[in-house]
């Protein structure tokens, strides 16, 4: 299935998987913001908190070179001003115990700094953690119901760096972006402020390297924004990567491809720490500049301060005051401009959640599904059908179109030409056909992965977009040609969530598939944990366990695609005694190999090149000498031969893939 569709969807090229990734966006957009606010509002109350605690820390930051002053200029020089009028009625006149009573207020205004900082970080943390569980939640949900197609056109390296990079990022902005760029606000404006009053002449002096900084800080952002571009593009393609060879591994070794795919990642690799370097380079000159530039300003107020003191123009106590905030006021330009990088990216990365978060399955249940007659019965009726997308103007014609004029459309690549055919009740039937003929794509429709352009398909009655997806679903139990298993126990895969299954049921399954034996003489038998996709067994084993997993379901449709491929022969042959006592009253679609399963099928369609050639039972097919009869001259009859027959099997898809 996944190489046909790998030959009919059309791929995006590697510029486009990366396109998203490769744009940073703007560093605030109030879209993106008040969307993303939403996921603070169930805890608001915990970001109220914050925002006080922010507020109230911001003053006691301001408050302390304020007291300095005041200490000075009221008891070391002896110069009281107005500034100290408001706390005149609680300080002492007696200087050793005024600056003591100073000393004390700053003492506490410094405690209540850190406790208010503690509390604002802790619930911010908290509050980022779990807004990033909400969101994480959302997007898996989310993902959970795509459409196929969405899997076909988008890597699950891109996929994987939404749910975990991206909501990193967002979580970020919550815990150290925007709240704590409201704390260097609140704190700048109080320096400002206070500075202001002081003495406004003195405190323009102090703001006059403010240009060179705004210069230098401008300059900072746009290679900080060039090499965070790079950072996140290389992220998203080792992400891709890594997935990719990792899930691959066996194959690269098994190709001697080791060297080759090292070189491709050290590539990548590569293109990540050149990008960080120059991020790293970005860094390592912004902040001594600023840092010089505020040692500038610095001196400036020494040197004219200075003099201003000489004049009796200035309190000594204004300078030292002055000293100090010019030293707390660059500091959060400094955080300022690492916290834009910090908004950058979750704006950037909100953008790309956001996106695919708004991206719309195709395919979903009609608001008011209908309900078959749970038969069994399957009917094609004129089925036409492309992995190709098209707009809604095409689609409409394409539904309106004549058999003729459907033909006519060659810039339309068909997967299915027409097709047409009724698979009754408890009927067994084969469908055979070359590499690329349709006949996984036909199980596919049936279970509604995708929709067809032209015709109808209808399940137990009723067209397959009329029924609700998870009850059509319910229908089936398949069972693939790659085994695959979930981390977890034996039991939670043959259950696989579906809680109605009773322990009996369970072990019935594994019982009338062989595999009861081999599960009951594990450690921790049908609770033995399984690594990731279940590696610590073999691949029939696993495949076994598959086929319990499907007859535990129960299901009225059962799909077999070449599931019999992992077993040896003796297996194989318990399995399908198991399988005849399985399709009483109920529909089997099996895709294989073994003539002998297919040679008793009620009737046996004959795909070739998206259309249905011929149908008749096995013996009716031979004698017309047709396709089916090339196909059996070609591969089936040597396996006839060498092959006993075990009796009547489960209705088949068969192909030569």
């Amino acid at each position: 299935m996944a190489a046909q569709r790998d030959q009919k969807v059309p791929k995006e090229k590697p510029a486009q998987q990366q396109q998203d990734d490769d744009v940073v966006g703007k560093a605030y957009d109030s879209r993106l913001m008040r969307r993303l606010l939403t996921y603070l509002y169930p805890y608001k109350w915990a970001a109220f908190f914050s925002i006080a605690a922010i507020i109230i820390k911001a003053a006691c930051d301001v408050l302390g070179p304020y007291l300095t002053a005041i200490a000075v200029d009221r008891y070391m020089t002896a110069q009281p001003t107005s500034r100290s009028a408001f706390l005149a009625r609680w300080l002492s006149t007696n200087p050793a115990r005024g600056i003591t009573q100073i000393a004390l207020i700053y003492l506490c205004s410094l405690v209540v700094s850190y406790v208010l900082e503690f509390i604002q970080t802790y619930l911010m943390q908290w509050t980022g953690q779990k807004i990033m569980f909400d969101m994480r939640r959302q997007i898996f949900a989310h993902l959970q119901q795509m459409h196929v197609a969405f899997y076909d056109r988008n890597p699950v390296g891109r996929l994987v760096t939404r749910l975990t990079s991206d909501v990193d990022a967002l979580n970020e902005l919550f815990t150290s972006g925007v709240f704590a760029i409201f704390e260097d606000i609140f704190v700048l404006a109080g320096i400002v402020f206070v500075m202001l009053r002081m003495k406004w002449w003195l405190a323009l002096i102090a703001f006059s390297v403010l240009p060179l900084i705004f210069i230098a800080t401008r300059l900072f952002r746009k290679y900080v924004r060039d090499s965070y571009r790079r950072i996140r593009s290389a992220i998203a393609r080792i992400n891709s990567y890594t997935q990719e060879h990792v899930t691959g591994m066996s194959l690269v070794q098994l190709f001697n491809r080791q060297e080759r795919a090292f070189r491709d990642f050290d590539a990548v690799n590569r293109t990540h720490m050149e990008a960080f370097k120059d991020s790293i380079m970005a860094y390592a000159l912004y902040y001594p500049a600023v840092e010089l530039f505020s040692s500038a300003a610095i001196a400036m107020i020494i040197w004219i301060g200075g003099r201003g003191v000489i004049h009796n123009a200035v309190s000594i106590g204004i300078l030292v005051a002055f000293i100090q905030y010019a030293q707390r006021f660059f500091r959060p330009i400094q955080d300022l401009s690492e916290k834009y990088n910090i908004l950058q990216a979750a704006m950037a990365a909100s953008e790309r959640v956001f996106k695919l978060i708004d991206t719309k399955p195709e395919i979903v249940s009609p608001a008011h599904p209908k309900e078959g007659n749970n038969s069994g019965r399957i009917e094609f009726r004129d089925v036409w059908f492309t992995y190709q997308r098209m707009d809604e103007e095409t689609a409409a014609r394409v539904t309106r179109s004549t058999r003729a004029e459907l033909e006519e459309m060659h810039e339309i690549e068909w997967i299915l030409r027409g097709v047409s055919f009724t698979v009754e009740p408890d009927q067994t039937a084969a469908i055979v056909g070359h590499t690329g003929a349709g006949k996984t794509t036909i199980i596919s429709l049936m279970m509604r992965f995708y929709d067809i352009q032209h015709g109808q398909i209808l399940i137990d009655g009723v067209d397959v977009r009329e029924h609700d997806l998870k009850t059509l679903r319910q229908h089936f139990g398949v069972v693939l040609q790659d085994p695959f298993l979930f981390s977890g126990t034996i039991g939670d895969n043959i259950r696989l969530g579906t809680s109605s299954i009773t322990e009996e049921e369970m072990r019935f399954a594994a019982e009338q598939v062989n595999v009861h034996d081999f599960i009951t003489s594990l450690p921790g038998g049908y609770t033995e944990a399984l690594r990731e996709r279940g590696n610590s067994l073999s691949t029939g084993q696993k495949q076994l366990i598959n086929f319990a997993r499907a007859l535990a379901h129960n299901p009225r449709i059962l799909i077999l695609d070449e599931a019999t491929s992992s077993v040896d022969t003796d297996t194989e042959m318990r399995v399908r005694m198991a399988l005849e006592r399985m399709i009483e009253g109920r529909t089997s679609v099996v895709i294989a190999h073994r003539l002998s399963t297919v040679q008793r099928a009620d009737t046996i369609l004959v795909m070739h090149k998206g259309q249905l050639r011929e149908m008749g039972s096995h013996q009716e097919l031979l004698g017309r000498r047709g396709i089916y009869w090339k196909l059996y001259q070609l591969q089936y009859r040597d396996q006839e031969l060498g092959e006993p027959s075990s009796g009547l099997t489960p209705s088949l898809v068969v192909g030569t893939d």
